[in-house]
């Protein structure tokens, strides 16, 4: 494996978790609530409990808070190295962990671990082991790109 020295930007993603965890200390502080991204992208589907304005809005900001980049540094750009039905898989299979894990990575990785939140260790040791499993799996020894 190598390192893309250019592409090596440290600052602008300890920015981009600063402004997560930001939000997400925010989204806690006024609402009283986890912003766990799957848990309020269901309630708007379902368009069950209170708050579904705020959430709204939540979500609604991490749909438009790319523009501003995109606007001031171009459109960035991004490579797929699986063709659409493994991505659509991949994305039936985490939609099928959030909901047998009682919620989603920024759910229990960023909130709840903040918390301290036992299930939530338990749960993000099980999102990122298994994602080091199917990388081990996938890339080396069934001889995908590496």
């Amino acid at each position: 494996m190598t390192i893309d020295w250019q592409a090596f930007t440290p600052w602008s993603a300890l920015a981009g978790g600063a402004l997560i965890g930001l939000s997400a200390s925010l989204f806690i502080l006024a609402n009283g609530r986890i912003a766990g991204i799957s848990g309020l992208l269901g309630s708007l589907l379902q368009r069950s409990g209170d708050g579904l304005d705020e959430k709204a809005l939540f979500i609604l900001g991490l749909v438009v808070a790319p523009l501003p980049w995109i606007l001031l540094r171009g459109e960035p750009t991004v490579r797929f190295d699986a063709g659409w039905p493994a991505l659509v898989l991949a994305g039936l299979l985490v939609g099928v962990g959030t909901r047998y894990g009682s919620g989603c990575t920024s759910g229990h990785g960023v909130c709840g671990l903040a918390r301290l939140s036992p299930r939530s260790l338990a749960a993000t040791l099980a999102f990122m082991s298994t994602g080091f499993l199917t990388v081990l799996v996938l890339r080396h020894l069934l001889g995908g790109t590496p």
